[in-house]
């Protein structure tokens, strides 16, 4: 795992190296065990690294890298787990055509470029399972190529960045015509590049104060973008957006359809043998590493799995990591360390304390470079934080709830839809504006039923037992409708309600919020991090599980239970999931962190800045203070203002 950084010049010959080593310093956290830069002959393309080395630690490995042929140059970040294999099949068909392959080293780097360039990027990532974020670049045509893994594990931002600072204006004095193209693993690091005057998106806002991200394929500034998984950009000269084309490579909700279409026919058992010899699979390939590797375990049906198939593939001891909280209604540390000693790992465990998880808070806005408000990221960086202190790899157990109908919003919205779907539109429409509109109104739960009754499909079902209030669309001061599939309703892909739900959040909240929060946290302590359950076959394969082997009831993952169980006795793992969080709503009411809290949200603050409405941010902020709701929102609009006042403000 590393970061990659790039810079095309449109319509200038600027030398681009001081920007690049910008670039390179600001995720030095990515890549910390070496870096380098590359000019193409005509100064046009400029590529950085950072370097984490994880196979292949010697120099054979070093980015940028150009082909044997000298006709591409590539930079890339995340792993290849079958590279073995695209190696074998490369030198295979090569020599079938009279072409001879040989290799300086053992990494996959190597063998990806040579893939590229002998197959073309969307034939080589079809031979590939792995994670990644690729930029190729064709010397001969000025040809870049960006691609980005197909749920979206590794990070890639690009964009347009005009006004720059040219040859003949250095300092940055005054504004010039300079327009570049630039892409990174670090939406920090793109602002990082000197001149960075990208205004911020305004019309995002209402997303981000819906949902507590910011979702592909935006960022917090405009031109800048996130490519979204699955998708390959082309950027052919000269570069500018007219220059840019997306397509598709891979796509889950393909995937989805298709497997559906062509439902697993064994029994429960056989599925459980299946997906078991799939997981076991791709937990060797994620296990290969030159450097210390381990896993995250928490009281979990996710983790306990894949640390049990890990043990089972290990001849040494498995190396696992969990933390503990204070607080007894949070800590499963107990329960994580009973499933270690059964599993017989060798287990570290680290109980934080509240002033351990207050010292994170500060920095958070330069960890994820824009707003960002899952607060369980507090935790995640705390466990990655002590893992690499003892690892440089580690796998998750994530994924699991979204590919296994582990959530119990999934069923409970379907129970939901299954009650009013048959009642005309119209009807319900009229009985949920009566109930709006009623004395009881102001109470949570009426005002939710009432806005259920008007939904027009079960994702909007889904969307509105989270987001229940017009008030959060008033909380930016401007507004703008952007395209975003979250919030589009009627879609019935796949033909059942939680499987399209599933679908929903294997598309938008695992790669936007939970791969973000694991990569971010990570990374800023170098280290890496794997997801076994995102391999490709996992993925295909757990498509084409009927509903019945994945829910009975109100019990999710029965196929993945299936499989735990061989190795965990039951007993050990059937018990309520407090879930991997912190009391942050306590914590706020504490008088550090309101102290904290109530100058980030001061009203005159929040009027020079001019982005939200003062009036509405206190109003939720006096509620949470005085009657304890808004708890998720309350965080998200203080992590905005900790982004804006700290990361944005203080590098202008």
């Amino acid at each position: 795992m590393c970061g990659i950084a790039g810079i095309i010049n449109i319509n200038g010959q600027a030398d681009q190296r001081d920007n690049m080593q910008r670039m390179r310093d600001r995720m030095l956290h990515r890549g910390p065990d070496g870096g380098g830069t590359w000019v193409s002959p005509d100064g046009r393309c400029t590529l950085g690294h950072q370097r984490l080395s994880i196979l292949d630690l010697s120099a054979n490995g070093a980015q940028p890298m150009l082909s044997h042929s000298g006709r591409s140059a590539i930079v890339y970040n995340g792993e290849i787990y079958n590279f073995a294999g695209v190696r074998a099949q490369l030198v295979k068909d090569a020599e079938a055509k009279g072409q001879s392959i040989t290799f300086r080293s053992t990494c996959d780097t190597e063998v990806l470029q040579e893939a590229i360039e002998f197959y073309g990027m969307k034939k080589a990532l079809s031979l590939c399972k792995g994670m990644f974020a690729i930029a190729f670049y064709e010397l001969e045509t000025g040809t870049l190529t960006l691609a980005r893994d197909r749920i979206g594990e590794k990070p890639l931002y690009y964009g347009w960045l005009s006004g720059l600072p040219d040859e003949d204006n250095r300092d940055g004095r005054e504004e010039s015509g300079e327009t570049v193209f630039a892409f990174s693993s670090d939406l920090g690091s793109i602002r990082a590049i000197r001149g960075f005057s990208n205004p911020i998106r305004e019309k995002v806002l209402d997303l981000y104060f819906e949902h507590g991200v910011i979702p592909a394929p935006y960022t917090i500034y405009q031109d800048i973008f996130k490519l979204e998984p699955g998708k390959i950009l082309t950027l052919t000269l000269p570069g500018t957006r007219e220059d840019a084309e997306q397509e598709v490579y891979w796509s889950v909700t393909e995937t989805a359809v298709s497997g559906q279409k062509h439902l697993f026919t064994g029994t429960r058992k056989e599925a459980a043998d299946e997906l078991e010899r799939l997981l076991r699979a791709s937990i060797r390939d994620q296990m290969v590493a030159d450097v210390p590797l381990g896993a995250f375990l928490s009281a979990g049906i996710d983790s306990g799995t894949i640390v049990s198939l890990m043990q089972q593939e290990s001849s040494r001891r498995v190396k696992t990591f969990t933390i503990g909280m204070e607080d007894p209604a949070y800590n499963e540390a107990a329960i994580a360390a009973q499933i270690a000693q059964h599993l017989g790992t060798e287990h570290t465990e680290l109980t934080i304390t509240e002033e351990d998880a207050k010292a994170v808070i500060p920095l958070l806005p330069a960890m994820f470079s824009e707003p960002f408000a899952d607060s369980s990221q507090i935790p995640t960086y705390l466990v990655s934080k002590m893992t690499r202190e003892h690892v440089t790899v580690s796998l998750s157990g994530d994924a699991g709830d979204e590919l296994f109908c582990g959530y119990y919003d999934y069923p409970a919205t379907a129970r939901k839809w299954g009650k009013i779907c048959g009642i005309p539109y119209p009807l319900r429409k009229a009985a949920g504006a009566v109930l709006e509109h009623s004395p009881l109104s102001s109470r949570e739960l009426v005002r939710i039923k009432s806005q259920i009754l008007q939904a027009k499909s079960p994702e909007e079902v889904y969307r509105l037992s989270f987001e229940t209030d017009p008030l959060l669309f008033q909380i930016a001061k401007r507004h703008g409708e952007l395209p975003y599939a979250y919030t589009q309703t009627g879609r019935d892909v796949t033909g059942e309600v939680c499987h399209d739900i599933m679908l929903m959040d294997l598309r938008m909240y695992h790669p936007d919020d939970i791969l973000v929060k694991v990569d971010r946290t990570a990374m800023a302590v170098s280290l890496e991090t794997r997801v076994p359950f995102l391999d490709k076959d996992v993925v295909e394969f757990a498509w084409t599980l009927p509903l019945e082997y994945l829910r009975e009831g109100d019990t999710g993952k029965l196929v993945l239970r299936d499989v735990l169980y061989r190795y965990v006795p039951k007993e050990l793992m059937d018990r309520p999931k407090k879930g991997f969080s912190i009391p942050i709503r306590k914590w706020l009411k504490t008088p550090q962190l309101r102290a904290w809290a109530e100058d980030l949200i001061a009203p005159e603050k929040l009027r020079e800045q001019d982005l939200l409405n003062p009036d509405v941010v206190q109003q939720i902020w006096r509620d949470f203070i005085e009657h304890d709701v808004w708890r998720v929102q309350i965080w998200y609009i203080l992590m905005f203002q900790a982004w804006y006042e700290g990361e944005y403000k203080q590098n202008r």
